[in-house]
């Protein structure tokens, strides 16, 4: 499985990016994709989950109502939609990608992208 990301870069507070994810290699519709960010000095932290068959989200508390993951079949991609930008959503953001059920553990993840830099500033 191979995961590649874009769509990083800066904007100002209240701004909006959209992070894409191209996914190769397996069968799609028995993934999980997760979206995942890390921050200068602290630890990698769930964002946004999404149960590629389903079509089933989850989304951490601090990012629900601005963030929105979702995919394209066609492409084979998953998305993550962020809007109303914060400064301290700065962090390099990557997707993931899981058999099995929805986990918000970075560490039940066995597939990872190359990771994008998201920058907000004030």
């Amino acid at each position: 499985v191979q995961l590649v990301e874009s769509g990083g870069g800066l904007v100002q507070a209240g701004g909006s990016l959209r992070l894409s994810c191209a996914v190769s290699g397996g069968t799609f519709s028995t993934y999980n994709m997760g979206w995942f960010r890390q921050a200068p000095g602290k630890e990698r932290e769930f964002v946004a989950a999404l149960v590629w068959s389903s079509g089933s989200t989850y989304y951490a508390d601090s990012v629900k109502g601005r963030f929105t993951i979702s995919r394209d079949n066609a492409k084979n991609t998953v998305y993550l939609q962020m809007n109303s930008l914060k400064p301290e959503d700065t962090a390099v953001y990557s997707c993931a990608a899981r058999w099995g059920s929805y986990d918000a553990f970075y560490r039940a993840y066995p597939y990872w992208g190359q990771g994008t830099l998201v920058t907000v500033s004030s």
